[in-house]
């Protein structure tokens, strides 16, 4: 009992902590974004209104405040699954149904999942209908909303079920070293969604079009050219019906590489500066970062396997975080919703990494193509999409993947 005690003093003493943190950044980053909302940065006068300036200040300021109502509300609807004894009420529900050992867990976790679902929708409902509506960036409707959910909901059911079920099963079939085995099997299957997702899951949600003949098509194929990149096609996807937002990515590996262009992105880019943030985003590819990521996550997701495989078999881990009965399902559930607690402080050193990389990708993008159009295109998707100039620098050094845009402008022009 002692050492249970002790687990439930350092979940509670990491989860306000951490708490503490999130709070203290966030009231950081909005003053330093208030305190400069009032005067563009010189940098960008020429290219960016005052006006316009202001509103990505107040979008910034708003997602802030939002995010702190439904960081407390997630903080307190962890410690009522846990210490509250939410994950003990559903496990006793669970066992209820008189189901076999291995349906119990799956039906476990069913209605968990279901319960997180609804839990979230409000979150997800004021985002895109009145924060996202108040500052111009929605065009989701009611109905693209509720489809898309149901279209989520069928596709967890008919994924996510199935690979949950194999992992359940291997924690009570395969004996001390489940873990392992587990571990190699959601690796295939992430390496075999990655491979299907371009072509089977994301046109369940987005219309995806050829790139028209024209300027675009002609200088991105002679980009591809000279940085022998090959790929699937290049697509244009619908994202105008949800949102203002623009942006480009690849997916896919293998022969099933796709590049992939918001419209918004086309709509708002010229073509030079639409072939240097492909360009840039190529460099991600080029420079190994994807390769990086993955085998990062790999490795991760390996340590974090081997870490449940001995927390499933001691009691104190359930105890200390209110779980009474011990069981296979409790015990995966339950690392889930703890394992960011006390992960949390690996964010910077992700961060780091992360713009590290996006220098990297940078210095590709002025290579390949121009740095000016590069710097041209990134103001304007800081326009268009909001982003504020004037982040706190703790903040940004602590969740950032990229570097602030004042920043990243300099480093791009010294190239």
């Amino acid at each position: 009992m002692q050492t249970a005690e002790m687990v439930t003093k350092a979940f509670l003493f990491f989860l306000f902590t951490k708490s503490l943190i999130e709070s203290y950044l966030d009231n950081r980053n909005r003053k330093n974004i208030l305190a400069n909302r009032n005067k563009v940065p010189e940098k960008f006068e020429t290219q960016i209104t005052l006006e316009e300036h202001q509103k990505a200040a107040d979008y910034s300021i708003a997602k802030i405040q939002v995010a702190k109502v439904f960081n407390f509300i997630e903080l307190v609807v962890l410690l009522i699954w846990t210490l509250g004894g939410g994950i003990q009420a559903l496990d006793v529900f669970a066992r209820t149904l008189a189901l076999s050992e291995i349906m119990t867990s799956v039906a476990f976790f069913a209605i968990y999942l279901l319960i997180s679902m609804l839990l979230s929708l409000p979150q997800s409902i004021y985002s895109t209908f009145v924060l996202e509506e108040k500052f111009g960036f929605n065009k989701t409707t009611p109905k693209t909303f509720i489809v898309d959910n149901i279209k989520g909901i069928i596709l967890g059911a008919v994924i996510g079920m199935p690979i949950l079920y194999g992992i359940l099963w291997m924690m009570n079939a395969l004996g001390q070293y489940w873990w392992a085995y587990a571990w190699a099997f959601l690796t295939i299957v992430q390496f075999v969604i990655i491979w299907a997702y371009p072509r089977f899951i994301a046109p369940l949600f987005n219309k995806f079009s050829e790139l028209e003949e024209g300027d675009v098509k002609e200088k991105v194929n002679i980009l591809l050219e000279k940085t022998g990149f090959e790929s699937n096609g290049l697509f244009v996807m619908d994202a105008s019906i949800r949102s203002s937002h623009g942006n480009a990515y690849f997916t896919g590996f293998g022969k099933n590489k796709r590049i992939v262009f918001f419209d918004t992105l086309i709509k708002n880019l010229t073509p030079d500066e639409v072939v240097a943030v492909l360009a840039h985003e190529l460099g991600h590819f080029k420079r190994k970062h994807i390769i990086k990521g993955l085998v990062k996550g790999i490795v991760f997701s390996f340590i974090g396997f081997a870490i449940l495989g001995f927390l499933a078999s001691w009691a104190p881990f359930f105890k200390g975080h209110g779980v009474l009965t011990t069981s296979t399902h409790s015990a995966l559930l339950l690392f889930m919703m703890v394992a960011g607690v006390y992960t949390y402080w690996l964010i910077p050193l992700n961060a780091m990494t992360s713009r590290k990389y996006e220098f990297e990708a940078d210095e590709f993008a002025s290579q390949y193509s121009s740095a000016r159009d590069l710097i041209t295109a990134l103001v304007k998707l800081y326009k268009h999409n909001a982003s504020t100039l004037t982040p706190d620098e703790a903040y940004s050094k602590f969740y950032h993947s990229h570097p602030p845009a004042l920043i990243r402008v300099q480093h791009l022009e010294s190239l």
